[in-house]
């Protein structure tokens, strides 16, 4: 919730999760920062593509078991990987995009 707090409401409108139990804490994360909170239906992994392929790509290299030591490694290497779904950006460039987008706004 800190980090999301940093980005101007614009970018920050709604957010759609699945059902994991991290998530549990949705009411106060609506009602602090004022954003929709959304949930993809159970066992429905096409609802929530990206976050899947995203998946597939953190465990190509990273078995489900793998201890998270250096989780701003991890955030980097998914971060700065060119995606077919996104014209071939990474999705660090795709965010920018959108935030200039969203303080344009």
């Amino acid at each position: 919730m800190a980090r999301l707090c940093q980005l101007p409401p614009a970018a920050r409108r709604s957010i759609t999760f699945d059902r994991g139990t991290e998530f549990r804490d949705h009411k106060a994360m609506k009602d602090t920062l004022g954003t929709d909170i959304w949930y993809c239906d159970p066992h429905s992994p096409w609802q929530r593509g990206m976050i899947e392929n995203s998946n597939g790509i953190l465990r190509r290299d990273m078995p489900r078991k793998t201890d998270i030591k250096d989780i701003e490694m991890i955030q980097f290497m998914a971060n700065s990987t060119p995606r077919k779904c996104l014209g071939y950006k990474t999705p660090e460039e795709m965010f920018i995009q959108k935030l200039n987008g969203a303080l344009d706004m």
